[in-house]
């Protein structure tokens, strides 16, 4: 069996809908990790949920990058094992030198809560193998600094080494190249503003987030 952790921040409000996506919809083992931990020894996967970790002060993330857990995480990511970043989770992995670039507030300075079709542009990757290339899919959004940035050399590095794994159909936020989520070069970290943990049943509107977990497992059982 697959062992998650899910690490909890102050502030965050998503690890629960993580937990039940692993446990319930994946039937596979996970753990919501506290903060304070310093060891991530013994799991397969870290996952980093949605929310305001430390309540956004500063810039969101900014504060999370000095918990405790996060050297852990570094760690984790450096050994090749994979990372995701969901919303606040990506703003994290941004702050924390995990991915490059930064999440601004969104174009028209509103919250944006709705499903949003996405074009998976990176079919490739071990959280994305199970799509089809191209495959259009649609999963909810919910952030007010969703809105990804990065300079033109950033973006041409981006392109290059096919790290761009999601980008929006129908931009709602203002994000360069339409960009809704991406991999560093390793490929083993991904950070993305749609809530896939939140489209793991029919019941839930889509069940289109529930491959990329899937994606997950399929990827360590070719390690074992």
């Amino acid at each position: 069996m697959m062992k998650f952790a899910v690490i909890s921040f102050p502030g965050s409000n998503c690890d629960e809908d993580l937990y039940y996506a692993i446990t319930d919809a994946l039937h596979e083992d996970a753990t919501i990790v506290p903060h304070t931990a310093t060891d991530l020894a013994g799991f397969d996967a870290v996952l980093i949920p949605g929310g305001f970790s430390y309540g956004d002060y500063l810039r969101s993330g900014a504060i999370a990058k000095f918990a405790p857990v996060m050297p852990a995480v570094k760690q984790f990511a450096a050994s090749g094992r994979p990372v995701l970043g969901i919303c606040n989770g990506f703003q994290i992995l941004t702050e924390a030198g995990l991915l490059p670039g930064t999440l601004q507030h969104n174009r028209d300075m509103q919250f944006i809560c709705e499903p949003e079709p996405l074009t998976v542009t990176n079919h490739k990757t071990m959280f994305t193998s199970q799509f089809d290339a191209n495959q259009v899919i649609t999963l909810p959004i919910a952030h007010g600094e969703g809105n990804y940035y990065c300079d033109e050399q950033t973006l041409a590095s981006l392109k290059a080494n096919h790290q761009i794994a999601f980008t929006y159909r129908h931009n709602p936020n203002g994000s360069v190249n339409d960009i809704a989520g991406i991999t560093n070069q390793a490929g083993n970290v991904l950070g993305m503003m749609p809530h896939p943990e939140r489209a793991v049943e029919t019941i839930l509107g889509s069940q289109d987030g529930l491959a990329i977990f899937e994606s997950l497992r399929q990827s360590q059982l070719r390690t074992v």
